[in-house]
This record gives C-alpha cells, sequence and structure tokens, in this order.
C-alpha cells in the first residue's frame, strides 16, 4: 500500500491518470472486492476511454477475449481486435522487448494471458510495464492497469485495462 493511503504500492510512479483511473474503479467497489461492468459509466470517464479496453473472461479454449477496445489502443495496435481472443490478438505484430531482447509474439500473447490470468486468480488489481513495438516499427512504452470486474462479487467474469502510454520513440 501507498504510505497514509489504501492504494497499492505499484500506483507510487504511475502516472496520475493510472491513478485516477485506479480510484475510479476502487470507488465503485462500495466495499466488495471489486465492482460489476455495470458500476462503470462511460459518461463518467469519457476522457480515459481511448485508453481502456474490457476483457470477458470466457469458460472455453479462447479464454480472455476483448469485447471494448478503446480508439488509441485500435490506433496503436493497427486493429481492432474486438470480439478476438486475446491469444489471437495480442498486440499482433510487436515484440516485447525483455532484458534487452525481443522475445517474439507468441511469447508476447503468452504473457498477456498470463497478466489476465493472474487477475482471475488474485482477484486483485495487476500492473504491467510494456515495453513493445508496434505494428509499424514504433516503440512504446506503457503502464498498464489491469482491474477485475464481477457481476457476484466473487467470480471475475471481465477485466478492464487501462493503457497509458509514457513514451513513444
Amino acid at each position: 500500500m501507498v504510505a497514509g493511503t489504501d492504494e497499492p504500492a505499484f500506483l507510487n510512479d504511475c502516472p496520475e491518470v493510472v491513478r485516477d483511473f485506479y480510484r475510479y474503479w476502487d470507488g465503485k467497489r462500495r466495499g466488495r472486492p471489486m465492482p460489476a461492468r455495470a458500476d462503470l459509466d462511460p459518461g463518467e470517464i469519457k476522457s480515459l476511454l481511448p485508453n481502456m479496453m474490457i476483457v470477458d473472461v470466457v469458460p472455453d479454449e479462447r479464454r480472455f477475449v476483448y469485447r471494448l477496445v478503446g480508439t488509441m489502443e485500435v490506433e496503436v495496435r493497427g486493429n481492432d481486435p474486438t470480439g478476438k481472443s486475446v491469444i489471437e490478438a495480442a498486440f499482433p505484430g510487436s515484440r516485447e522487448r525483455a532484458a534487452g531482447n525481443r522475445v517474439g509474439a507468441a511469447a508476447n500473447r503468452e504473457g498477456a494471458v498470463g497478466n489476465y490470468e493472474r487477475v482471475v486468480r488474485e482477484r486483485a488489481p495487476w500492473r504491467h510495464d510494456l515495453h513493445a513495438e508496434s505494428p509499424d516499427g514504433r516503440l512504446i512504452d506503457d503502464v498498464v492497469l489491469f482491474l477485475p470486474l464481477s457481476d457476484d462479487g466473487e467470480t471475475v467474469n471481465k477485466i478492464v485495462v487501462y493503457s497509458h502510454q509514457v513514451r513513444q520513440y
């Protein structure tokens, strides 16, 4: 936790807009472990929508499916993955950089699925710093926040994702 608050320590060095998105989600919990999708009101967060995604947790081999993808995410990816599974459409054409080494797109997709799996397993927020190459060759540094949603207050059935570009070069 951040000293003097109930916020997780991973927010310490996040851009303010990322902290604002977390606080919005947190405020919608109203004492529950996580809010429901119906608790989120797009009208309250209009300026954040371009960088937001909602991913369904589904009970089949697809596991995670993009339900809603903001316009900034579509632009950076070079396509709209709405309706596709994360395993087939996680930042296509990109190669995440790990410790100075380039990692293949398949490993990038497996890493993306791992982020979602963690949120489902722990029923808790997760931050991932992404260093990737976009399909058009730009290098992008993102702070990505994964936040669980639940219709019954117990089972994660959706994950809201907020991605903030820290740097593009």
